[in-house]
């Protein structure tokens, strides 16, 4: 038969002055690590975030502004369908970021809403094709 081994000793449980934290084990502070660097990865990463957001607003109006002179522009055509592609790149490259773990923690989920309006837009300016 199989040798039992006695269970692992619980550490001390230690009492902190603080309230909501009135329970841990002996050596931890009661912060997490990521509590603490939250504020600086949010700023840093709203950066990006709204740099694609503004590509993707600025490809989307011109999407919106570029009219055909005829059915025989197919220049301006062309000019539709690469704004509409742009800022659908940029609302899936905010997309991606958002899928990405760290930034998943750091990042509501609400902040890539206002990359999801132009990309919709954009979306139905190149499925109307006019």
């Amino acid at each position: 038969m199989g040798q039992v081994l006695p269970p692992e000793p619980d550490r001390e449980l230690i009492r902190s002055r603080r309230p909501g934290f009135s329970r841990l084990r002996a050596g931890e502070s009661g912060r997490s690590l990521a509590d603490d660097d939250r504020g600086c990865l949010r700023l840093v990463l709203a950066v990006p975030l709204a740099a694609l957001t503004l590509v993707a607003a600025y490809f989307c109006w011109t999407a919106l502004t570029i009219t055909p002179s005829g059915t025989w522009d197919d220049d301006a055509y062309a000019g539709i369908v690469l704004s509409c592609v742009v800022t659908l790149g940029a609302a899936g490259a905010v997309g991606a970021l958002r899928l990405v773990p760290w930034v998943r923690r750091a990042v509501p989920w609400w902040w890539i809403l206002p990359v999801l309006l132009p990309g919709v837009v954009a979306g139905v300016r190149w499925a109307a094709g006019t």
